[in-house]
């Protein structure tokens, strides 16, 4: 059966994150690609959009980003301030309770990326729709579940409905409009501290204009 995503169904999940559930995602670090695709540039504003337990938030705040982190639930913006509290890198940090399907930021940032965030809407269309909040000159980065043959939702594999492909993210963006820097798919081994296969997709674009 397809999955909500919805609030419902993320206040639930945070709430098994908090009490320590299997799996949980709340201690994680950083996901790997992030050094590696944002290490390089300059800090100035970012929003991470579907920020969950704020690996990514704190990371760039604790290296001089100022960060916009929005998440549908409070459960997890709550896991996600806990943390920031030790980082050193709090002042640097907005937690936002936001439905990223509806809500907009009302401004553009040097840095808009996700990490594995999965709305009620469609992911490719909240692809596009994060986009519009990147500053011209401004980063994108979309960090998510490869869309492979056993991609059904079972164990620790996403549902389908929530994977892409690198060529389906880049065929909707406008090559006057964007320079494609990274579009790439990777196999690599890890979850919640455990030996578990996952498939990834990163895309890096910098906006022309």
């Amino acid at each position: 059966m397809p999955h909500a995503f919805d609030k419902d169904f993320w206040e639930r999940h945070w709430r098994e994150v908090r009490a320590g559930g299997p799996g949980s995602m709340g201690g994680n670090p950083p996901n790997p690609y992030l050094a590696r695709e944002t290490g390089g540039l300059t800090p100035g504003t970012a929003l991470d959009a579907g920020c969950g337990g704020g690996a990514e938030a704190i990371w760039l705040a604790s290296r001089g980003w100022h960060v916009t982190a929005a998440d549908i639930s409070s459960e997890a913006l709550a896991r996600a301030a806990e943390r920031a509290a030790t980082s050193g890198a709090a002042e640097r940090l907005q937690w936002v309770e936001a439905d990223l399907g509806i809500w907009s930021p009302g401004a553009q940032f040097d840095l808009v990326m996700t990490h594995y965030a999965h709305p009620a809407m469609p992911q490719l269309e909240f692809y596009d729709r994060i986009a519009d909040w990147v500053a011209p000159g401004g980063t994108l980065l979309i960090v998510g579940h490869l869309d492979t043959p056993d991609s059904t939702g079972h164990g620790h594999r996403p549902p389908a409905e929530a994977s892409a492909t690198s060529g389906a993210v880049t065929a909707r963006m406008d090559a006057v409009e964007w320079e494609i820097v990274t579009a790439e798919e990777h196999l690599r081994t890890g979850h919640g501290g455990r030996a578990v296969p996952l498939h990834d997709v990163v895309v890096r674009a910098v906006r022309r204009r």
